[in-house]
């Protein structure tokens, strides 16, 4: 039987604070153990988290019959009244539900379009600009308190926050680099997570809504082979091969520019850089003299 999120949230707590244990004793072997089963207990949890979501996709996507009659209610004042009151659910969680879907780390513009595009409330872009800075704060008080945080992607060359991007904290760090060829991988990689959401809902038996179809057109005009003219939507089957089979022109380097990267960030960075970057130039000139000159 499969652990409910409760279950795997405590298992990840009783991870964190083992892992902070062998830390500070310096026990490298435990360490590296823990980490195992933590990476193993946070893929758990998004597994379990993205099944949860999708199950309220798709009770969103079936509304209660109204007790009025059909013709006493327009399609529009239907779709109001499907539609929750705004803020039931955490700007965090929001953005979360988003980057799950899509894969890759994403602009905060992508992630209100692409949560708006498949779920039953706004996500307020405006607030994702302090959310980054909230949650730095957030886990430098509290470690590892929370499931996931919202961090940064990483300049593969630097590993400063890359400028405008956001991820989470329970991919690996590879794959929150971003390397010369990464935003176009990342780009094939939404769009793969994209056409894959539209099919489950249709495998559900739900029609995904108009806006997930504008989003996965809009990703298919820019990768060949992924479009066809003639059709009244594109096929998400179709972009799927195409994304990989253009991902996979870049893969091999994009991979291995990652990876070097990547053990770069864990030999020389803390906890909270490798999430939320090292700071930049600017930033350690202001913390070492006061004023910036």
């Amino acid at each position: 039987m499969a652990a409910s999120l409760e279950d795997l949230e405590q298992r990840l707590s009783q991870l964190r604070t083992e892992l902070r244990g062998a830390v500070r004793a310096r026990d490298k072997a435990e360490t590296a153990r823990i980490r195992r089963a933590l990476r193993e207990a946070e893929a758990a949890w998004e597994h379990a988290l993205e099944a949860e979501s999708e199950s309220a996709t798709d009770v969103g996507a079936l509304p209660t019959e109204p007790q009025t009659s059909p013709t006493s209610v327009t399609a529009g004042e239907s779709r109001r009244k499907e539609r929750p009151a705004h803020g039931s659910i955490p700007i965090r969680e929001q953005v979360h539900q988003a980057l799950t879907l899509l894969g890759a780390p994403a602009s905060p513009k992508l992630i209100s379009s692409t949560y708006e595009a498949f779920f039953t409330e706004p996500l307020v872009a405006t607030k994702l600009a302090s959310l980054r800075r909230d949650e730095e704060r957030s886990f430098t008080a509290q470690g590892y308190a929370r499931p996931y945080y919202i961090c940064a992607a990483l300049t593969h060359d630097r590993l400063v926050p890359a400028r405008g991007l956001l991820a989470l904290s329970t991919w690996p760090v590879e794959r929150r680099i971003i390397g010369p060829l990464s935003p176009r991988v990342d780009f094939l990689t939404h769009a793969v997570g994209t056409a894959e959401q539209i099919q489950r809902l249709a495998t559900a038996g739900h029609p995904a809504p108009d806006a997930a179809w504008r989003l996965l057109r809009r990703f298919a005009l820019t990768i060949p082979g992924a479009y066809d003219a003639s059709a009244q939507e594109p096929d998400p089957a179709r972009v799927i091969a195409a994304a990989h089979a253009e991902a996979a022109v870049h893969q091999q380097e994009d991979d291995q520019q990652r990876q070097a990267a990547a053990q770069r960030a864990r030999g020389q960075l803390a906890d909270v850089q490798q999430l939320f970057g090292a700071a930049p130039m600017r930033d350690a000139l202001r913390d070492a003299s006061g004023t910036l000159s």
